[in-house]
């Protein structure tokens, strides 16, 4: 009788190659009760192996959408998305997404929401898998919390929690829909250097979605602005600053106002909201 090989957990955190993404001529419609809305206008990119890329821009400019598109959660009109060269159809293990809001299982403690994730990965045994969860808990810095409620955490432990579960199944690519948004200065900041470290650790390639122009300064190897309505990547941003980066640094401050002074020539009032 055939049977499965087990997978060591050395196995499984062994480093997977990040993929490369390919995004061609991308539009994407809404039907709404009072008309159509262009959200993304044949936007074209290519995101490089390992590469950290933000996307900035004005409310209602069709960053979320390109990133549901990415992830297979929603399908272009036009256009296609390439992850290494293959057409992305529907989600995948590959391409995990981490949202605004935790999405946490409140009957589920630490350890049982990270186990979550890796329910479907095969040929692990289960003790296995607690290893691998345990891991990642220690990799976001949350290894005496994995048997606490999730009503118990402040709202950056549960976002680390997060961040753990959608790394746990050691995806490709990790997309992140304003992670951060919700948090307070003090908590957003310990987590950018803690996410630059993971990503330098483990090797993701990240596309990451914000408001916030030096956050994705901070963050990004690149940052792409997007125009409103509809959506089209106006500009690109290299930023070519040496990690970790500190969110306070004269150097990161000068890429920052780069980037606002271009989202200012679209609308005073929309920039007013991207700091």
């Amino acid at each position: 009788m055939f049977r499965h090989r087990t997978v060591s957990v050395i196995e499984e955190l062994q480093l997977v190659p990040p993929s490369k993404l390919g995004i061609e001529d991308v539009s994407k419609t809404f039907r709404t009760a009072t008309g159509e809305v262009l959200a993304l206008d044949r936007v074209s990119l290519q995101v490089n192996e390992a590469e950290f890329v933000c996307l900035v821009g004005p409310s209602g400019c069709g960053k979320t959408t390109l990133l549901n598109i990415i992830a297979g959660l929603e399908k272009p009109d036009s256009g296609m998305v390439l992850a290494d060269g293959k057409s992305v159809t529907s989600p995948g293990r590959d391409r995990l997404v981490m949202f605004q809001e935790p999405a946490l299982f409140p009957w589920l403690d630490v350890l049982g929401n990270v186990l979550f994730g890796l329910k479907l990965k095969p040929n692990l045994t289960n003790k296995d898998r607690r290893n691998v969860a345990r891991y990642y808990l220690e990799l976001v810095g949350l290894t005496r919390f994995e048997h606490a409620n999730i009503h118990e955490l402040s709202g950056g432990m549960k976002q680390r929690v997060s961040l753990a579960r959608a790394l746990a199944p050691n995806p490709r690519v990790l997309l992140m829909d304003e992670p951060f948004a919700a948090l307070d200065a003090l908590t957003r900041e310990q987590l950018y250097g803690d996410i630059q470290q993971i990503w330098k650790a483990r090797r993701k390639t990240i596309v990451f979605v914000t408001h916030n122009v030096r956050e994705a300064a901070c963050l990004g190897d690149r940052v792409l602005l997007f125009s409103p309505h509809p959506g089209r990547i106006q500009e690109e941003f290299a930023v070519d600053l040496p990690r970790p980066r500190d969110i306070n640094s004269v150097d990161l401050a000068g890429y920052a106002t780069k980037i606002m002074r271009a989202l200012k020539s679209f609308s005073p009032e929309r920039a007013a909201a991207a700091v």
